[in-house]
């Protein structure tokens, strides 16, 4: 099958390699659709140090191919989204609920469930093979197109799931940092918890424009103004909650300079170099 292979730093090649067939609780995929993701980027610039030799991506949609024995519930042609993080859902922190500490016992127990493209073959392929596969796979309603669910599998549950780690409540205010894909979910998932004040902040005015349509109260361009004394100001002292979606030290500090005491800080970027807490 062909697929696009991650050598080195920025050594990106389009390669054949064998395709995959399921062991035991794994399923194959036919891709029909993935993205290029932020992190995939800093990955073949060397930003954020992976294995070499592993077809790259991470979220996948398509078709179930092969089923593995112990795949209850599937059959063979099901369209299915496949969750770019595989937990185990087997392991006391998946049944504890906190799926992104699942420790898998093969010694990758720090980097959580994410495998695809770090320890294993990602999506950039024609064919998947998904580890874990009752626990990662979802069917997808017949009415509902590849390109309608495609973020689902790791954009917009990323955003939805960074609001929910904010711990939101009805009538708080929320301060979003980035509004590209994930911070744009985000700010939807603040307005779906409840949130009575919505800040989102970004550079790029398309994003905030976006962000407004998706339920943002206010916006603010941080090239305009001190992002940090103007959600004071709107704010009354600082926000209830801040989520960075971004990735970098500045984001970082300016999210836990606009809260309020007792606040809670939601990080969601991708850091490449240590992140310090002022």
């Amino acid at each position: 099958m062909r697929t696009t292979v991650l050598h080195g730093i920025n050594d990106l090649r389009v390669e054949d390699v064998p395709r995959p067939r399921p062991g035991v609780g794994e399923a194959v995929i036919r891709i029909t659709l993935t993205t290029i993701c932020g992190t995939d980027l800093r990955i073949v610039a060397g930003e954020y140090p992976v294995s070499s030799g592993l077809v790259i991506g991470h979220k996948p949609v398509g078709v179930i191919d092969e089923l593995g024995p112990g795949v209850t519930g599937y059959n063979i042609g099901d369209r299915v989204l496949v969750d770019a993080i595989t937990p185990c859902g087997q392991c006391r922190a998946c049944l504890s609920g906190q799926l992104s500490q699942c420790g898998h016992g093969d010694g990758y127990e720090a980097l959580g469930g994410w495998r695809f493209r770090n320890t294993i073959n990602g999506a950039q392929a024609e064919y998947l093979l998904v580890p874990h596969a009752q626990a990662n796979l979802a069917k997808i309603p017949d009415e509902l197109t590849d390109e309608q669910v495609v973020l689902l599998s790791d954009i917009a549950s990323t955003g939805f799931s960074g609001a929910e780690s904010a711990r939101i409540k009805l009538g708080d205010a929320v301060v979003i940092f980035a509004q590209g894909p994930i911070g744009l979910c985000a700010t939807a998932g603040a307005k779906l918890l409840g949130a009575a004040l919505i800040i989102a902040v970004d550079g790029d005015q398309n994003r905030l424009q976006m962000a407004r349509k998706l339920g943002a109260n206010v916006t603010l361009d941080y090239r305009e103004l001190d992002v940090v004394a103007e959600v004071k100001k709107l704010t009354g002292g600082g926000a209830d909650a801040a989520i960075e979606a971004l990735g970098t030290q500045e984001t970082f500090t300016s999210a836990l300079r606009s809260l309020r005491p007792g606040g809670t800080l939601s990080s969601l970027g991708v850091y490449s170099g240590k992140v310090q807490i002022p």
